[in-house]
């Protein structure tokens, strides 16, 4: 049986995965974190395991790399779908997948990395191209503007609660407009719709620019009215 430690601030992903590695008999997660010294103090607990950790957390790579070292531990870092993968090879990581990695992929990659193995990202190994990922690029193109917004604050685990408190609109709105969404994508919830745009790079990276456009259209509203 391989520990696992996930660790991760995203609990919809963290939901994802746990969900996926559940599936895998010789994987057992032993631990969830959601910042990085939760994850330090898993990892002292818990020796021998396999860390699964976001790149997003920002830990210490010397200390994180030396307490790996002295439990017995092994980590495998979980980059954003447009962070450089080699990086963390170079620094002693023993594996990289991206958020947009399939469920089979990653349990592949956790059982690889517990033999003993390294394991590279399939963008590393055969750099893709934009027109691979047809599904992903087909989705975005039929995705209204507010039903990307939508999306992306799902990805970011927002309940429909705070979803209309953000958009300016009501609970039922939003419901109505993930239904919609759900029947773009082929997909029955909001955790299949975050790890369905988390697991197509060109959606997950349109989801993201919307995101990070709300936030700076939040933080700019104060001033506005000032």
């Amino acid at each position: 049986m391989n520990k696992i430690i996930l660790a991760d601030s995203q609990a919809i992903f963290r939901a994802g995965t746990a969900k996926v590695l559940a599936m895998d008999e010789d994987l057992r997660i032993i631990a969830q974190c959601t910042d990085v010294d939760r994850m330090y103090h898993a990892i002292s607990t818990f020796p021998g395991s396999i860390v699964l950790f976001a790149s997003s957390l920002h830990p210490d790579v010397t200390r994180l790399l030396m307490l790996l070292e002295t439990t017995g531990s092994r980590g495998i870092v979980i980059a954003e779908n447009t962070e450089p993968a080699s990086s963390y090879l170079q620094q002693g990581f023993r594996g990289v997948v991206f958020r947009s990695v399939t469920g089979p992929a990653l349990a592949e990659c956790v059982r690889r990395v517990a033999a003993g193995e390294i394991w590279y990202p399939q963008q590393v190994l055969q750099p893709g191209s934009p027109e691979q990922d047809l599904v992903g690029t087909r989705v975005r193109d039929r995705l209204t503007p507010k039903e990307m917004r939508i999306v992306a604050l799902i990805v970011q685990g927002c309940k429909n609660r705070e979803i209309a408190l953000r958009l300016k609109t009501t609970e039922q709105v939003i419901k109505n407009y993930l239904r919609s969404v759900y029947d773009k994508t082929g997909v029955s919830d909001r955790l299949e719709l975050a790890l369905f745009t988390i697991h197509h790079r060109v959606l997950a990276q349109a989801a993201a620019e919307v995101g990070s456009k709300l936030e700076a259209e939040e933080q700019a509203a104060p001033s506005a009215v000032a």
